[in-house]
């Protein structure tokens, strides 16, 4: 047992404790697996913030000639983060000292690259690989040295005109560390010693590893018979005497901590400023042209197809970088944190795998700084796990709007148009627009931070038209809906499975919790015609998933629609927003906290009658009144029916806005006393039966029935009937539709509670 921990875990350091255990148990357990697969031999991983530290080593650094256990001092060919290490820091430093300009042409520096279009590449085409030149410098011909390489470098044709298509290229920042050279008088070795490694303390970076080091070296693989340890892996660099600005550097995971301190510390560490933080925003910011759908800084990748180490919860302001041999190094600055994978993944055989470690590390390293460790991950979550792969190479239009966003609060409008996988090119706006803040008919418009065009469902027409969708291939889903039927959000769904069934065209649902939970059911069927705010024949809080009901919604209108409902993972029936530690985000302007939303199924229904149901104030649906109310009458009237889970506050308020501005209205607080027990459309027709009692002349009770959709339940409450007698009719529609829904949910059902058993038996209903 002791030998398997030392083979899948080397020799551990831990120089804080502090992040948490459950994260760094799936760390060693994914690093172990990787090793377990031989993905690696072994490596280092380190994760930091501004507070803490934690670095652990796995497995070997060497399987032959003979097995060496990795310790985290172990020293490793950092491959193309040379790029970033050495080669970008050093250009941007001699920017500082304006001895080169970003936009100045390479001929500038470099004479002899000039002729075929040469002149109109730049520094910077050079630093975002926009430049036009090819990955690489071909290795056919036998030739050797420094000189030789940039000879070479100098006669590549452009393939692309500069700035037009990203291409990540070595022979870009070979001219790089060429131009460090010829401008500061130094190799670029002794520049970035000088000017970066020696002031920043990291002892055990460079080129060209000194003999002393090589017993900690970690070899990578055979060239000519005989194993590299100590030589850069890079072919290229190697011919270039180890010293090139592609790759080269050789390091440890403490030395890089301290390289991306610095970067978060904006140039600077420990007192000693590397760098301006105007050239670390250079760095981490996009540089490369808008247009262009692969994103990079300066050096930096901000979002390629190298952009794995990101994870699935970092902000896309994050960056970083990787190389072939294994390493990675990503940085967040709305974290403060950073992460880095050291290793040698092409030991001994030139093989081993690290893209899906990267992208796992890169999750557990956010969940360890942030002790963000969701319980519930919502489609758009699960789909970025997916790496996008159910929207590959599809023309899609997103149908959302503020709420749909990851677990992190990423827009799902810029996750799917960041994503090189998905080709996202129109949007479309629900009621309350794409930002969630108007209560108006919604006009087309234009995304500014995309430019992707914005269609109106809640306008002229609340369906897309044909001219909308003549070149997309799909429609996506992702909006928060409430769990109330007359919340619009579902009815916009079912529209646009509607449309996209009949252009035939794929339909995609990003699921989301029901933030009313899954298991409780209020309210009757619909009893009157369908309409927007009544768009299916299901209770008022009817306990589904939008996916759920778009399963629903296509079999039993006969959509026909080609439906893939993207899943949840982690929720169950029972839990309410507040269980799932996913964050609440306004759905509408007037639904401003999960108590609201809890209410709404009831005192929604007050809506279109002659009383505020409290817009216009801080706690809409938790308040209603109207000043031809005695509040403390009203108060005391509801109270003595003993309606279950609530409790009604005599209070008096006055709204600045919607019914009743400026006038200083009577009526109640509703306070919910057990939510387990709250019955919210028994309450709202409580309300209302009572309002119709004490106030027949102003209070229109007909007008309940629009949202309501069942004019009989009106005419028994309008004859004197309680709301317990027409509460025993609801609860047949509620068993009837609990067993009806079976078919179609995607979460499992919880056990009933007693009182549901009960209630039903008490009826003589069939228990579900």
């Amino acid at each position: 047992m002791k030998l398997l921990w030392v083979l899948f875990f080397g020799a551990l350091s831990t120089i804080s404790a502090q992040f948490h255990p459950d994260v760094i148990r799936k760390i060693d357990l994914t690093v172990a697996n990787a090793v377990h697969e031989k993905k690696i031999p072994g490596g280092v991983v380190w994760i930091g913030n501004d507070l803490k530290n934690w670095q652990r080593a796995y497995g070997l650094r060497a399987i032959v000639p003979r097995a060496e256990t990795a310790t985290v001092d172990t020293i490793y060919d950092t491959a193309s983060l040379t790029k970033v290490l050495a080669t970008t820091p050093a250009i941007l430093i001699l920017t500082e000292r304006h001895m080169v300009e970003l936009n100045s042409s390479v001929s500038k520096y470099i004479p002899g690259f000039t002729g075929e279009g040469r002149e109109a590449v730049t520094l910077k085409h050079l630093l975002t690989h926009t430049s036009g030149l090819r990955p690489g410098l071909s290795l056919q011909k036998d030739w050797n040295g420094s000189d030789t390489a940039i000879n070479l470098a100098c006669k590549e044709s452009l393939q692309n005109l500069p700035g037009k298509k990203f291409t990540y290229s070595d022979i870009n920042f070979i001219l790089l560390g060429e131009i460090v050279h010829r401008v500061s008088g130094k190799p670029l070795d002794e520049f970035a010693n000088e000017e970066i490694y020696t002031p920043l303390k990291m002892r055990d970076t460079g080129f060209n590893p000194a003999i002393s080091s090589l017993h900690r070296i970690a070899p990578t693989e055979k060239v000519r018979g005989q194993m590299m340890r100590g030589k850069v892996h890079d072919p290229t660099a190697r011919r270039m005497g180890g010293v090139a600005g592609h790759a080269g550097v050789f390091s440890t995971a403490a030395d890089l901590a301290r390289f991306a301190a610095m970067i978060l510390g904006n140039g600077q560490m420990d007192g000693i400023r590397i760098l301006s933080k105007h050239s670390v925003q250079l760095m981490a910011s996009v540089q490369s042209p808008k247009e262009m759908l692969d994103k990079r800084g300066l050096g930096w990748d901000i979002n390629t197809a190298y952009s794995s180490p990101r994870g699935n919860l970092s902000s896309n302001k994050s960056f970083g970088h990787t190389g072939f041999t294994g390493p990675s190094l990503w940085i967040n600055p709305e974290t403060r944190s950073f992460w880095i994978l050291l290793t040698n993944r092409v030991h001994p055989e030139g093989k081993g795998a690290v893209v899906s470690l990267r992208r796992t590390l890169g999750t557990l390293a956010i969940e360890a700084v942030t002790n963000y460790r969701p319980k519930v991950l919502n489609g758009i979550d699960i789909l970025r796990r997916q790496n996008f792969d159910p929207l590959k190479n599809l023309r899609i239009g997103l149908i959302t709007n503020h709420t749909g966003t990851d677990a992190m609060r990423n827009q799902t409008i810029d996750i799917l148009h960041q994503s090189r996988k998905v080709n996202l090119i129109a949007l479309f706006s629900p009621e309350h627009g794409i930002r969630g803040t108007q209560d108006t008919e919604i006009s087309d418009s234009e995304d500014p931070a995309t430019r992707i065009p914005i269609y109106s469902l809640y306008g002229k027409t609340k369906k897309p038209l044909p001219e909308q969708l003549a070149n997309l291939d799909a429609l996506v889903f992702d909006i928060q809906d409430i769990g109330c039927r007359f919340y619009t959000y579902m009815a916009t769904m079912g529209n646009c499975m509607e449309t996209a069934a009949k252009r035939r065209i794929k339909f995609f649902v990003l699921d989301r919790i029901n933030p009313l939970g899954g298991d409780i059911i209020n309210g009757p069927l619909l009893a009157d015609k369908p309409s927007f705010v009544r768009y299916h024949n299901i209770p008022v809080r009817h306990g589904m998933t939008a996916g759920e009901l778009a399963k629903m919604y296509n079999k039993e209108k006969s959509l026909g629609a080609n439906l893939t409902v993207i899943p949840l993972k982690g929720w169950r029936r029972n839990m309410l927003q507040d269980a799932t530690g996913l964050p609440w985000r306004n759905p509408s302007p007037n639904m401003r906290s999960l108590t609201e939303a809890v209410l709404y199924p009831g005192v929604g229904l007050l809506e279109f009658c002659k009383i505020s149901v409290g817009r216009g104030t801080n706690t809409p649906f938790e308040i209603i009144g109207a000043p031809y109310i005695d509040d403390l009458y009203l108060a005391q009237v509801l109270n003595s029916k003993n309606l279950e889970g609530v409790t009604f506050l005599p209070i008096r308020f006055t709204p600045n806005a919607s019914k009743f501005t400026g006038k200083e209205c009577g009526g109640i607080n509703l306070v919910i006393t057990n939510r387990d027990e709250f019955n919210a459309v028994a309450t709202g027709l409580q309300i209302a039966a009572t309002l119709h009692e004490i106030y027949p002349e102003d209070f229109d009770l007909e007008k309940v029935n629009t949202l309501l959709g069942h004019p009989n339940i009106l005419k028994e409450i309008d004859s004197g009937q309680s709301i317990e007698k027409i509460r025993e009719g609801m609860v047949v529609d509620e068993a009837k539709f609990r067993k009806r829904r079976r078919q179609y949910l995607m979460y499992p059902e919880s056990k009933m509670g007693l009182n549901d058993l009960l209630k039903i038996r008490i009826l003589g209903q069939e228990l579900p």
